[in-house]
């Protein structure tokens, strides 16, 4: 059997299941009856789940405070990604596509193509404007204070 990885954004709080029914913990629950602790799940589409706190905790991490790996994934789905330790305001790193530009002579290229990675790169987007092709340092690639940002 192949193995799998998975990466989507969901909403989720913290909720207890009793007899198949899903009790987010601000409410209260009857006394006496047997609680399985968990999560209450809501899928971007809208769907409904419940997942056990042990299955849901090795499967998902806040989005305030991802690895530079699920940052980056975060990125590939249109997020706007960034590091909680950054200094200046309305910094963030996008996915960028279909770029161009003018070669000498005045003739523009448009799109540019690449063999593997299309015609995309991580762009900055900063208090200067936009920088494209950003790279990563290796503080930023080991940080866990990644975040998606608005």
């Amino acid at each position: 059997m192949k193995q799998y990885i998975g990466t989507k954004i969901i909403q989720a709080e913290p909720a207890y299941r009793v007899d198949g029914e899903v009790f987010v913990k601000a409410n209260i629950v009857p006394c006496g009856v047997h609680t399985e602790d968990g999560y209450k799940v809501v899928y971007p589409d809208g769907y409904e789940s419940w997942s056990p706190k042990d299955v849901f905790e090795a499967a998902y991490r806040e989005t305030s405070g991802m690895n530079f790996g699920l940052a980056i994934e975060a990125a590939k789905i249109g997020k706007k990604i960034a590091r909680a330790g950054w200094n200046g305001k309305n910094q963030y790193v996008e996915l960028g596509h279909d770029f161009s530009y003018t070669a000498p002579g005045d003739i523009p290229v448009r799109p540019v193509q690449h063999l593997d990675i299309d015609s995309q790169a991580l762009v900055f987007v900063g208090t200067r404007g936009r920088q494209v092709g950003w790279l990563a340092s290796q503080a930023d690639m080991l940080a866990d204070d990644w975040m998606i940002v608005e």
